[in-house]
C-alpha cells in the first residue's frame, strides 16, 4: 500500500523534464515512426500484398491485405514506443547519467520517479501511435469515428508496456541484457499477435499462445476500432490491459525501488 500512498503529482515533473528533453530533438524523434509505417505500407502491404491473391476474412469482412495491415503497425508502434523508453532509455538515465540520483535530491520521492518515466513511456506510444495513425488514415486504411478512439487506446497500452519494460529494468544487470526480454519476448509479439496475418491461421494451440500476448489485445483493439467495429475482442482487451497493467506497475514499482535503495 506504501507504494502507492508514496506517489503524487510530483511525478508530473519527471514527465515534464522528459517532455523538455524530447521537444529539444524533436525532429529526429518525428521522423522514424513516420517514415517506418511507409516502409513497411510499401514493403508488405504493397510487395508482398502483390502475391496475396485474396482478400483477408476479419470480423466477417473481407480486407484486401494492406488494409488489414495498417492497424497492426498502430499496435506495433504502440508496444516499441513505450517499450524502447522505459528500457534502454531508462536504462541510461538511471545507471550512466544518474538522472535518478539527481532528482532524488528533490521533493519527488523514488515512487514518482518510476511513475514519471512510466508516464513519459506511455506518452511515447500515443505520439508514435497517432503519427502513424495519421498517415494510414490520410491513405485512408483507417475510418472514421472509431480511428479517434484509437489514441486513447494507444496511452493505455503504452502504460502497461512501459509497466512491463520497467519490471525488465528493474531486474537486468547491464545494458546487453535487454537482448534477451527484446528477443524472447517482444520479438515473438511482433511476429505472432496479428500484426502481420489473422490468428485463425494459426493451429489451435497457437492461437492460445497469441492471446496471452500483450500486443494480440492492442492489434485486435486497433484494427476493431479502425474498422469501426465494436467487437468483444475490445472488451477483452480492455479488461487484460487494466489487469496486466496494474499488476505490472506494481511490481515495477517495488522491484525498482528495491534496486534503487541500497
Amino acid at each position: 500500500m506504501s507504494l502507492i500512498t508514496n506517489i503524487s503529482w510530483r511525478s508530473i515533473a519527471l514527465w515534464k523534464r522528459n517532455r523538455d528533453v524530447f521537444l529539444t530533438t524533436w525532429k529526429t524523434n518525428f521522423l522514424p515512426p513516420f517514415l517506418e509505417p511507409i516502409l513497411y505500407l510499401v514493403a508488405m502491404g504493397l510487395g508482398f500484398g502483390a502475391l496475396i491473391q485474396a482478400d483477408i476474412e476479419y470480423g466477417g469482412e473481407s480486407v484486401e491485405y494492406i488494409k488489414f495491415l495498417a492497424p497492426g503497425l498502430v499496435a506495433i508502434s504502440i508496444m516499441n514506443g513505450a517499450f524502447y523508453e522505459c528500457t534502454y532509455s531508462s536504462f541510461v538515465r538511471m545507471y550512466y547519467q544518474k538522472t535518478f540520483d539527481a532528482i532524488l535530491a528533490t521533493p519527488l520521492s523514488l515512487e514518482d520517479i518510476i511513475t514519471g518515466e512510466i508516464l513519459w513511456g506511455a506518452t511515447k506510444s500515443f505520439v508514435n501511435a497517432t503519427i502513424v495513425l495519421g498517415v494510414i488514415a490520410v491513405l485512408g486504411y483507417a475510418e472514421l469515428p472509431g480511428l479517434l478512439i484509437i489514441p486513447s487506446i494507444a496511452f493505455v497500452g503504452g502504460l502497461m508496456f512501459a509497466s512491463l519494460a520497467m519490471l525488465f529494468t528493474a531486474l537486468v544487470p547491464n545494458m546487453d541484457s535487454f537482448n534477451y526480454p527484446f528477443f524472447l519476448f517482444i520479438t515473438p509479439m511482433f511476429l505472432f499477435s496479428g500484426t502481420f496475418f489473422p490468428l485463425s491461421v494459426l493451429p489451435e494451440w497457437g492461437q492460445q499462445l497469441a492471446m496471452a500476448l500483450p500486443l494480440t489485445h492492442i492489434s485486435n483493439m486497433a484494427r476493431d476500432l479502425s474498422y469501426n467495429m465494436l467487437t468483444v475482442e475490445v472488451g477483452i482487451g480492455a479488461v487484460y490491459i487494466i489487469v496486466l497493467t496494474t499488476a505490472c506497475f506494481l511490481g515495477s514499482v517495488y522491484l525498482m525501488k528495491k534496486r534503487l535503495v541500497k
